[in-house]
């Protein structure tokens, strides 16, 4: 497996990079592997130099129901199950314990209970 190294990169630009990665709920590094590969799937005149399978396969759906979004080191696919939006899991949890839950010990009884049973 080869390591690239991009060396004085603007901050702008990081940044930027950076909040991209964010929006896509991936890692810097995950992201800049992302658009490394939509790069590398066209030469310069649009004709695609990834093999069909690959191509084909990325974006697709297995059998798990999990989407296909790229290959790691060894060539085997890497699935995402769903993503889900912040604000959709904090409505679902929302509908799911509409009150606080105020019954039962608190964090704080349970941590220091933890710490003194060693």
């Amino acid at each position: 497996m080869t390591t690239l190294t991009i060396k004085d990169v603007p901050e702008p630009l990081a940044e930027h990079l950076r909040q991209r990665a964010a929006r896509n709920h991936r890692s810097l590094q995950g992201e800049l592997m992302s658009i490394i590969e939509q790069a590398a799937q066209t030469d310069a005149g649009g004709a695609p130099t990834t093999p069909a399978h690959v191509t084909s396969a990325i974006g697709s759906r297995s059998a798990g129901g999990a989407t296909v979004v790229g290959y790691d080191r060894r060539g085997q696919p890497i699935t995402r199950q769903g993503w889900k939006t912040i604000e959709q899991i904090h409505a679902e949890l929302k509908a799911k314990y509409p009150e606080p839950i105020d019954s039962g010990p608190s964090s704080i009884e349970l941590i220091r209970a933890d710490r003194d049973s060693r």
